[in-house]
This record gives C-alpha cells, sequence and structure tokens, in this order.
C-alpha cells in the first residue's frame, strides 16, 4: 500500500500557472557564480505583473535592485543580463555582503512558452528529469561573452548596471531563445540546427549529473567556447530520502527531509503505525517489509548515489537485514538510530552476513551529529546536518573554529 502527497508550488509551478491564466511574468534566474554568492545556478525569482514576488536569488541583498529591472523586462520585453558583486561603502548601494558575485539573467516569459512548460511540468509530475536551455548572452565577434568568465576584481565586479543588451551584439537574435529537452519531446530552437544539437548533447551530461550550468559555442554550434553563452536549468528527479520505522522520529525526519528537497518514503511493515495521516511530509508511504522494498527499489533502479537511507527501526529483525541491502549499494547515506550497544551487535551480524569493512564503515551509527539534542525534533536536525555534510565534504565543526571559504566548492 501506498499512500502520496502533494508538495507546495515553486518558482516554475507558479510561472507555469499564471501563463495558462493568460498573464506574462518576469523570469530571474542565477546564471553563474564566484565565491562566496549566496545562491546557486539555478536559483530563480518571478515578478509577476501585479507586483508579486515569488523565489529568490540572494537572500534579499539584490532583489529590490532585480524587481525593479525585472518590471521593466516586463515592459520592454528585452532580456537583461546583470552582474552583481560586492556592495560598497555606501549603505544604498546594490551589491553582495557576502563576498561574491553572481551573474542573474532577467526575461520575460509569457504564455507562448506554455508548450515548454508544459512539457517539464509533465516531466516531473512522472518523475523524469527535464531541461531547459536559454541563451544568456550573445556576441557574433570574436570574443565571448563575459557571463561565466571571473570577475578580475570581485570589489568592482564588471557589468554591474549596465544597460540591456550591453553585453551582447546578437544580430541573428539568439538571445532569449529556448530549447527545451525532455526524454519525450524536443521542443523550441536556439535559432541554428546544429547549435541546438550540440546545447542538447551537453545538456543531458549536464542533466545526468544532476546541475544545473553554463555552455559556450560558436554562433552556430561550434564548439570554440566563444559566440553564445547558454544556460541549462536542469529539472533533475530530487533525491531520495527513505526513512524505516513508523516511529515519532520517522514524522520529524522526513519532515525535515521534505524540507531539505528530498522525495521523502516512510516504510515499515506495520500497517497500524504506517499511515498517511501519522506521516504528512513524507511523499509516499509504504507497508512493506523494509529489506525487501529497498531491495526492490534498488533492482528497479529507483535508488542511487544520492538516496538517503534513515533506519529507525529499532529491532534486529528489520535493520540487519535492511542493512545488509542497503550498505551493498553505492547510496549517498546509510545511518542507523540505536545505542553503542546495538551499533556493536549490529556491526558483528552484518560482518557474520558477509559485508566487508570497507562496507560496514559507510554506516553513520549511531545516526546523527552530536548536538546534544534528545526530542524527535532535534534528533532530525542532527540527521539532516550529517546527511549533508556527507554531501559537501563538511566537517560537523563550527564555522568560527574553521578557516578558510564557508561555501565549498561543487
Amino acid at each position: 500500500m501506498t499512500e502520496r502527497r502533494q508538495r507546495v508550488p515553486d518558482v516554475f509551478d507558479e510561472a507555469r500557472r499564471r501563463c495558462h491564466a493568460g498573464e506574462t511574468v518576469a523570469l530571474a534566474t542565477v546564471v553563474a557564480t564566484w565565491h562566496s554568492a549566496p545562491q546557486p545556478p539555478g536559483a530563480t525569482m518571478l515578478v509577476a505583473a501585479d507586483g508579486t514576488v515569488t523565489g529568490s536569488v540572494s537572500g534579499g541583498c539584490v532583489e529590490a535592485d532585480l524587481y525593479e529591472r525585472a518590471r521593466r523586462v516586463l515592459v520592454t520585453g528585452a532580456p537583461e543580463l546583470i552582474r552583481y558583486g560586492v556592495s560598497d561603502d555606501d549603505a544604498y548601494a546594490v551589491g553582495l555582503t557576502c563576498g561574491g558575485a553572481l551573474d542573474v539573467f532577467v526575461e520575460r516569459v509569457d504564455p507562448d512558452a506554455l508548450p515548454g512548460l508544459d512539457a517539464v511540468a509533465a516531466a516531473r509530475r512522472a518523475a523524469r528529469p527535464a531541461a531547459v536551455v536559454t541563451c544568456v548572452a550573445a556576441d557574433a565577434g570574436g570574443s565571448p561573452a563575459d557571463v561565466g568568465a571571473a570577475p578580475a576584481d570581485v570589489g568592482d565586479p564588471p557589468g554591474l548596471g549596465d544597460a540591456p543588451g550591453a553585453l551582447s551584439t546578437d544580430p541573428a537574435g539568439r538571445l532569449g531563445r529556448r530549447l527545451v529537452l525532455t526524454d519525450q519531446r524536443v521542443i523550441g530552437s536556439l535559432g541554428d540546427d546544429r547549435l541546438d544539437d550540440a546545447a542538447s548533447a551537453d545538456a543531458l551530461g549536464l542533466l545526468a549529473a544532476g546541475r544545473s550550468g553554463m555552455l559556450r559555442y560558436g554562433y552556430s554550434g561550434q564548439r570554440r567556447g566563444s559566440g553564445v553563452s547558454l544556460f541549462v536549468t536542469a529539472y533533475a528527479t530530487p533525491p531520495r530520502m527513505i526513512v524505516f520505522g513508523a516511529i515519532d522520529f520517522a514524522a520529524a525526519v522526513a519532515r525535515i527531509g521534505a524540507f531539505l528537497g528530498y522525495r521523502v518514503t516512510v516504510c515499515d511493515a506495520r500497517p497500524v503505525f504506517t499511515t498517511a495521516r501519522r506521516f504528512p511530509d513524507a511523499d509516499e508511504v509504504v507497508v512493506q517489509w523494509p529489506h525487501r522494498y529497498l531491495r526492490a527499489e534498488a533492482d528497479a533502479g529507483r535508488v542511487d548515489e544520492r538516496t538517503a537511507v534513515c533506519v529507525l527501526t529499532h529491532d534486529p529483525r528489520f535493520d540487519v537485514p535492511l542493512l545488509e541491502v542497503a550498505l551493498r549499494h553505492p547510496l549517498a547515506y546509510v545511518g542507523a538510530m540505536g545505542s553503542r550497544r546495538t551499533h556493536d551487535d549490529r556491526l558483528k551480524l552484518l560482518g557474520e552476513a558477509g559485508l566487508t569493512e570497507a562496507q560496514l564503515a559507510r554506516l553513520a551509527s549511531p545516526i546523527g551529529l552530536d548536538l546534544g539534542g534528545r526530542t524527535p525534533e532535534e534528533t532530525a536536525v542532527s540527521v539532516a546536518a550529517q546527511i549533508v555534510a556527507a554531501r559537501w565534504g563538511g566537517t560537523g565543526r563550527p564555522l568560527a573554529a574553521l578557516d578558510g571559504p564557508i561555501h565549498r566548492p561543487g
């Protein structure tokens, strides 16, 4: 038995909803970042004609200026590429306080874009990947647009305040063109068949890696790195978090997993406890023996190197056979709740089952970081912190005790 829930609409959903209502919106997308930029490439902010704002690109540093630019793009229809760098001593200067820099592409999206938006929406509903390739800078001359090239002096980044079109000559009208890719359809064109072919192949590579990013080509698809800059927005399938054990701690872990963007499954063999009502933040609630469910999902290719597995069953009948399956697969994270004595007993049983030392070393047990928490919610924060640290190579130590950049590359 499986029960599912619906997520709160995001920027993409809001853009599509408004276009279906016949409205035109302005969409601002972070297309390149350097140093400690507050948001990664792909972060978006939508400004509707009625002034409504959805999403954010910098956590508040440049949104006011970007709002005015987006309103202008709504009127003119001319896309803009803006570079924001470090703010100066003027309290009213526009810029970032974090020491980074970012480029933001602002475009108008109207109901004519609905075929592409609907295709991406259909792919997302079916948990299939999709990508949107947008030309954000174009220069038919010999030098590429500066977007994507790190500024020489981040304290005075070039491009800030440039007028629309200042980074591009674009005689063939490439700027703002879109190409939408799903596993079933290709919609739109960047203005040249060879450019479409080159961009499609490389965009699918980014999509397979699950990340958004910049591509550069000659004006007709030549792989020379100058001419047009294309930003690929990757709508990869969200990573999975599978929480085993229908207990209060599982409800809290499911809640924070959904907050982090995981598609969350709660699984337990006991139907009386395993209900959607008890786990409203889970995308699906499954009644099944845990090890059988995970093995079936792995055999079907529905778990991968991004999957986090949290074993909260507290019962060796469940968790030992489950961990034997989990640790034999290259998952991103495998954590198990229990005391140190329980952990030692598990290791002995798992070793007897034939797991290697390297496989056993991947087990995060007792689960979570040492935050001193006791409640289910506090425990969930410690588990989430450990998962984030494992994903990005964090130490789990206080930032104040460390030197160097706060944000790690990747």
